[in-house]
């Protein structure tokens, strides 16, 4: 199996790479940030998430990614900022992403329309056991072991969320920064998502939660449809499909807190592995965690003085 891994990093490798470079989760419509800078503070809340994703169980050197996301509103300025930072690896590349975004809101209808851009970096490195054969010994487009690069990083987006439904369209990697010394070129990506809320005859303890995202970098597209019954505004139960890929289903619950206009979300995914590596691979887990909260400034209390009652 190593000699399979291997092989096929190599064939990744061996020149300038363009593929899906971004993370990829099951659990998307629970980060729509690191992908989409317009939906920073679109909220109200001030939020964090944290993804968990180990692809693959059972194959050797499979990919593990972790993601962390913040993100706030400043109302003064009927803004929002964020910051995403993720880490992955697979085999012997590690790979690191960070991303300070950006979002202009305005009122439209029943909800908000942002306008978003985030600037970063991304990284990339191979471990000090990469080997990699060079038949001629002058090929410089294969890198050495232990050699990596970073590069600017750039993206944009529009997002648009209501009461009842969310819509955003975005590209990450703008820039398609090349990473000389490591022989991969960053692909430009783009984004379509969104979702609904129908509470099944109008009884808000039952919601259906219909989303889609679809993901190109213009060489390959993939598409993930997934279905959320949400129960009593705590609990959820969902499938996620993913085109030539996995079947996820998914669970989760969440808890509001009586005062102070806070939350938290626990959820849960297993891919159920549908193409070839399906052989090698048990499927894939992953765990999402978010906690949002609303700092309330207290009121401030004043007093009135009249000369008639001291």
């Amino acid at each position: 199996m190593r000699g399979i891994l291997t092989a096929a990093l190599c064939a990744g490798l061996a020149g300038v790479v363009n593929a899906q470079q971004d993370p990829q989760y099951t659990q998307y419509m629970f980060d729509r940030l690191s992908v989409n800078p317009a939906v920073a503070g679109t909220t109200g809340n001030m939020c964090v998430t944290a993804l968990l994703r180990q692809q693959w169980s059972g194959f050797d050197g499979a990919p593990k990614t972790g993601l962390f996301n913040f993100q706030m509103p400043i109302s003064k300025i009927s803004s929002g900022v964020g910051l995403s930072v993720y880490m992955d690896q697979l085999g012997q590349q590690k790979g690191t992403i960070a991303r300070l975004s950006y979002s202009f809101h305005r009122k439209f209808g029943p909800g908000t329309f942002g306008v978003g851009l985030y600037a970063g970096m991304t990284s990339r490195s191979l471990g000090s056991n990469w080997v990699a054969v060079d038949p001629v010994g002058q090929d410089d487009a294969i890198p050495d072991a232990g050699t990596s690069d970073s590069g600017f990083d750039l993206g944009a987006g529009l997002y648009y969320v209501a009461p009842t439904f969310w819509v955003g369209l975005s590209s990450t990697q703008l820039p398609e920064t090349a990473l000389d010394e490591v022989s991969i070129k960053n692909a430009r990506h783009y984004y379509l998502q969104g979702g609904y809320d129908w509470a099944i005859g109008g009884n808000k303890k039952y919601v259906l939660q219909p989303s889609v995202l679809v993901k190109s970098d213009a060489a390959t597209t993939q598409l993930d449809v997934n279905a959320t019954f949400l129960y009593n505004d705590m609990v959820w139960l969902g499938v996620t499909y993913r085109t030539e890929d996995a079947i996820a289903p998914m669970v989760g619950y969440q808890y509001k807190f009586p005062k102070g206009n806070s939350s938290i979300r626990l959820g849960y995914s297993y891919d159920v592995t549908t193409s070839k590596l399906s052989n090698y691979s048990s499927g894939s887990h992953e765990v999402m965690l978010n906690y949002c909260f609303k700092i309330i400034k207290p009121e401030k209390l004043e007093i009135y003085r009249n000369v008639r009652f001291l």
